[in-house]
């Protein structure tokens, strides 16, 4: 289980940029993850990480599933926000990214993590989470994924994804994106599979991408999501069983 900060811990934005003047330009295995297997943020990089296949270009820590402090933060990177932050007080929490050359955070920003990776880490051949023109869409997506942790907004969610992935193969067009990302960890962790059998496109996407080895090997150290987020396979085309 989770636990909650009993403080809110401060806010780091930096930002992996090209231009060396910024301090944090792109540099292959200059940067580190440091992630929780139960925080939903932390599976959101974890997924887009794997997706790019940045396992050797920036490499991850990963942390106890269960914060060791008593304010909900991780002892392992109190050395991180104290070299970051003057007399720091607050949770050590994940998700972090730091610089391995100074010992310092960039970011906890998940969002603006994920977009720097894929913004400056993709191979060529890699996907293409953010393409040129979509980041609108996503954003909606994003806004719209963050109302299924209130059980009353739900339903209403679920039919908006419904309809998206009846018009197309995913979230936002032909093409994955950072947007599929955000729905499959919504659902996994707030079991919403269970919630899905009037929506057959909804439910066929989520054990689609589940199937996928970058979405399904973070479930791994967590048993209970993966048991729900794979429901029986419903026999002549049925909606799942709950």
């Amino acid at each position: 289980m989770s636990v909650t900060p009993l403080t809110p811990a401060p806010a780091f934005r930096g930002r992996i940029g090209r231009d060396p003047r910024s301090g944090h330009y792109a540099v292959p295995r200059r940067y580190r993850l440091h992630l929780s297997p139960d925080h939903d943020d932390c599976l959101r990089i974890a997924v887009v990480h794997s997706l790019l296949g940045l396992e050797r270009v920036c490499p991850v820590t990963v942390l106890d599933a269960v914060p060791d402090c008593p304010d909900g933060g991780h002892s392992a990177l109190r050395p991180l926000y104290e070299a970051s932050a003057h007399r720091y007080r607050g949770p050590a929490v994940a998700p972090v990214l730091s610089d391995d050359w100074s010992g310092r955070i960039v970011s906890t920003h998940a969002r603006d993590i994920m977009r720097d990776l894929a913004r400056y880490f993709t191979s060529p051949a890699g996907p293409v989470l953010y393409p040129c023109g979509a980041e609108t869409e996503i954003e909606r997506v994003e806004l719209l994924c963050e109302r299924t942790a209130d059980p009353a907004a739900l339903p209403g969610v679920l039919d908006a994804l419904e309809r998206r992935l009846t018009a197309h193969p995913y979230v936002v067009g032909d093409r994955p994106t950072a947007a599929d990302v955000e729905v499959w960890v919504a659902l996994v962790r707030h079991d919403g599979p269970r919630r899905t059998a009037g929506h057959p496109a909804l439910w066929s996407h989520v054990r689609r991408l589940t199937a996928h080895p970058a979405f399904g090997r973070h479930l791994a150290d967590r048993p209970a999501l993966e048991a729900r987020a794979v429901p029986r396979v419903p026999r002549r085309g049925a909606p799942p069983r709950p």
